[in-house]
């Protein structure tokens, strides 16, 4: 692989986890329910203190730590960068727009949460396109699919179930925005990879003709 490969994939990489943060820290200034993820994180950082992003770094090292006993090797150092920088990033973005961001109807609540949506679809996207370093949550929900034989969306769903159940024991920021999220972020995420994709193979060099 040449360097401006690994510079441009360094670059998803990081922009991606840059954006989707901020998207993120939109979807919980809402204030009508974030991802099942990110509504255990705000309900540990209700509960018991500590900013929601050092909560993803904490819950985002379980996730590595069980990921590495049920495939039985070493865990993932990659995982563990990636749950620091996001962490990192939501706490940046979440400093930064609760004092310049204050919805305080529905429709600018809504306004809010679909923002944050697709702004965190197009950073999610971004990332992926680096193929660079594996996501805890998606990691964890293909490795209880090898265990299981189960697919990976009823993995993805159970494992999501179980997130809610949990934000709401910790008074989680469950509502119609974490409906919405689970319904709709997988098509917005998908959307996007493509139109990611297909800037990428302009950005790639041609192959030489063996002629």
């Amino acid at each position: 692989m040449d360097m401006k490969r690994i510079y441009l994939r360094t670059m998803y990489y990081t922009v991606g986890i840059l954006i989707m943060t901020l998207g993120i820290a939109l979807t919980i200034q809402s204030a009508l329910g974030t991802s099942p993820f990110d509504a255990l994180l705000v309900g540990l950082h209700r509960t018991f203190g500590l900013t929601i992003g050092s909560w993803e770094i904490v819950v985002g090292f379980s996730m590595i730590v069980f990921n590495a006993i049920a495939e039985k090797r070493r865990p993932e150092l990659l995982a563990l960068a990636t749950s620091l920088l996001t962490g990192i990033g939501i706490d940046f973005w979440v400093f930064t727009v609760r004092d310049t961001i204050h919805p305080d109807v529905f429709w600018t609540q809504l306004l809010c949460l679909v923002l944050g949506m697709g702004i965190a679809g197009f950073g999610i996207a971004l990332n992926l396109q680096a193929d660079f370093a594996p996501n805890p949550f998606d990691r964890m929900m293909l490795v209880v699919s090898k265990l299981t034989g189960w697919n990976v969306s009823i993995s993805r769903a159970l494992i999501s179930i179980l997130l809610v159940i949990l934000a709401f024991f910790f008074s989680g920021a469950i509502g119609i925005g974490t409906v919405l999220i689970t319904l709709f972020s997988g098509p917005i995420i998908q959307g996007f990879m493509a139109q990611i994709n297909r800037f990428d193979r302009h950005l790639q060099p041609i192959a030489p003709s063996c002629s």
